[in-house]
């Protein structure tokens, strides 16, 4: 099945989409800019031509994905999550040549109105929640919260909290998925357990 597009999202030429994705109401997609397959782009976004975006990832309504966002697959933004790319802007100084990378790694998942401090990695299957404000990198599975953001816990790849102190246990086990999760030096790993 080849990508759906409304009649009113532009594409620009140089554009590339893959398959099965669904653009929706308003959005531009510009040109140079990498939109993966089985992707849902909502109404009223903004993807830059410095921009990528993996496959089977989820925009909702609201987003602007800036030149030197990088998104991997399976991410999710919520509704009207801000992404910048410009550490000191000024309107009468151009700045596009000191452009910093952001990348969100995947599996993530970035609350609604969260806002995205540009130069940072956002780890694997983070969990960012909605109206945070993060300035800094944030670990593999983290749940971040607040303004600024600051770690609360770990989450599942499944998506659920994890609400033990892993400091205390050797492993914990997702009732979900059967995965298993440890504390490596201070990072949560991820063991996949048989589904």
């Amino acid at each position: 099945m080849k990508s759906l597009f409304h009649h009113t999202a532009i594409i620009d030429n140089g554009a590339e989409v893959g398959k099965n994705t669904k653009i929706w109401h308003w959005t531009h997609i510009s040109s140079g800019a990498r939109v993966g397959e089985n992707c849902s782009i909502g109404q009223n976004v903004y993807i830059g031509s410095k921009a990528r975006v993996g496959n089977n990832v989820k925009i909702q309504n609201n987003v602007s994905i800036y030149d030197n966002v990088t998104i991997e697959d399976n991410v999710f933004c919520g509704p009207s999550v801000v992404f910048t790319n410009v550490i000191n802007p000024r309107s009468e100084i151009s700045r596009k040549s000191e452009y910093k990378k952001t990348l969100v790694k995947s599996g993530a998942s970035l609350g609604a109105n969260s806002t995205i401090i540009c130069g940072i990695e956002i780890g694997q299957y983070a969990f960012i929640g909605a109206g945070a404000l993060v300035n800094k990198d944030v670990k593999s599975f983290a749940l971040v919260l607040g303004i600024p953001a600051i770690q609360k816990g770990w989450m599942t790849a499944y998506g659920d909290r994890i609400n033990i102190d892993l400091d205390g246990e050797s492993e914990w086990v997702c009732s979900k998925t059967r995965d298993k999760y440890f504390l490596l030096k201070d990072n949560l790993i991820r063991k996949k357990g048989e589904y």
